[in-house]
């Protein structure tokens, strides 16, 4: 099962918040510092600011790591195999089933 969580935060208060610890990273001693300061006044945590943070320099690839699209390309790929090997095993038991009644039918004529 995947989760599906809900947002209370809009993505524009997402990019909005991102944007203002960029803006004024200079004027903290560190990227932490800096989102300590901006989450309060978003109002959010501390530690959600800084994955958001962390998500944007991931997918305009200032950090290594998993882009939002491929991730979300992952996800769908990882959907259809699954729903592919559940068709092939459908198929595999159907396949024995009529393979199982034509066998029956050659003994009884």
């Amino acid at each position: 099962m995947s989760k599906k969580t809900t947002s209370k935060y809009s993505p524009e208060v997402r990019e909005r918040a991102v944007r203002l610890v960029h803006e004024h990273r200079s004027e903290y001693p560190s990227l932490w510092a800096a989102i300590e300061s901006i989450a309060p006044k978003i109002g959010c945590s501390v530690p959600t600011l800084h994955e958001w943070v962390k998500r944007h320099e991931i997918d305009t690839g200032l950090r290594d790591g998993v882009s939002s699209e491929e991730r979300d390309r992952i996800k769908a790929l990882e959907r259809e195999v699954k729903e592919l090997r559940r068709a092939n095993e459908i198929l595999k038991l159907a396949s024995a089933f009529f393979a199982q009644a034509e066998l029956d039918r050659r003994l009884k004529s």
